[in-house]
C-alpha cells in the first residue's frame, strides 16, 4: 500500500484474510500471473501480490493471524478517509456497525465496518 497522500473517497487498498494464506497465494500466483513479495508480521510473513510485469502491488494476502484474526474471509477494499472516529461515528448512526478494529496501521488507522445491507468495506484514514 502506497504511503503517498490519498483523495477521500479513493479506494487504496485490497486484500483477503484467511487461514490458508500460503495455499491462497498459490492459488492466485496460477490464477491471475500474480507473483509474491513477502511481508514481514514478525514471526511470519503475509503477501503482497504483484501483477506480472509489475512493480507495484495489487493487492494483499494475510493470514487470519493476531491482530487479524477475526477479520472477514473475502476480498476487502480500503477506502481513504479524512477522520476515521468521525467516518465510524456516520457509519453507526446511519445503521452500520464496527466489525473489526479500528486499529494503527502504518502511519493510519483503519476499521472494517458493515452497511445496512450486510457488505463490508475498510477505512483508512
Amino acid at each position: 500500500m502506497s504511503e503517498e497522500p490519498t483523495t477521500p473517497g479513493t479506494i487504496i487498498w485490497r486484500d483477503i484474510t484467511v487461514d490458508n494464506a500460503d495455499e491462497l497465494r498459490d492459488f492466485y500466483s496460477q490464477v491471475a500471473g500474480w507473483r509474491h513479495e513477502d511481508c514481514n508480521m514478525g514471526d511470519y510473513n503475509d503477501y503482497n501480490m504483484i501483477p506480472a510485469g509489475g512493480t507495484e502491488p495489487a493487492a494483499g494476502i494475510c493470514h487470519a493471524r493476531g491482530a487479524n484474526d477475526n477479520m472477514p474471509a473475502q476480498w476487502l477494499m480500503y477506502v481513504a478517509v479524512e477522520d476515521i472516529d468521525e467516518s465510524i461515528r456516520r457509519a453507526v448512526a446511519l445503521g452500520g456497525e464496527v466489525v473489526h478494529g479500528p486499529r494503527e496501521m502504518g502511519k493510519s488507522r483503519f476499521c472494517v465496518i458493515q452497511d445496512p445491507a450486510g457488505a463490508v468495506i475498510g477505512l483508512i484514514g
